[in-house]
């Protein structure tokens, strides 16, 4: 895989966890538990974080060893394959709490836009 097709992967990564963070903004956990549309959005959304993140080549994992690369795959997996019972309250402190610091690690390893 080339280094071109990884720095692709970590915008994808970035730029959906920012589009969470956005979505999650101006609204609560109420709001997410009672707005269907919301609660598709930031789950798919968390998805292609932890999708993309699955496909960073290895030698771009190594590279950034403190980056959380299984907690953002994990997380993936689990709304996933536990997609029957998806865990609102978790999914909420993601995208409250883990992704701004997500997007901040991010910030310091994904190429500037030319």
């Amino acid at each position: 895989m080339s280094r071109r097709d990884d720095s692709v992967r970590l915008r994808h990564m970035l730029d959906h966890a920012r589009e969470a963070v956005d979505f999650a903004r101006n609204t609560n956990r109420a709001d997410a538990e009672h707005d269907r549309v919301l609660q598709l959005a930031l789950t798919r959304l968390v998805e292609v974080v932890g999708e993309a993140a699955a496909h960073v080549s290895t030698e771009t994992q190594a590279k950034h060893p403190s980056f959380p690369w299984r907690a953002a795959i994990g997380m993936r997996n689990r709304l996933v394959h536990g997609y029957d019972v998806i865990d609102f309250d978790t999914l909420w402190d993601t995208i409250t709490t883990d992704l701004p610091r997500l997007i901040e690690a991010l910030d310091q390893i994904v190429p500037e836009e030319k």
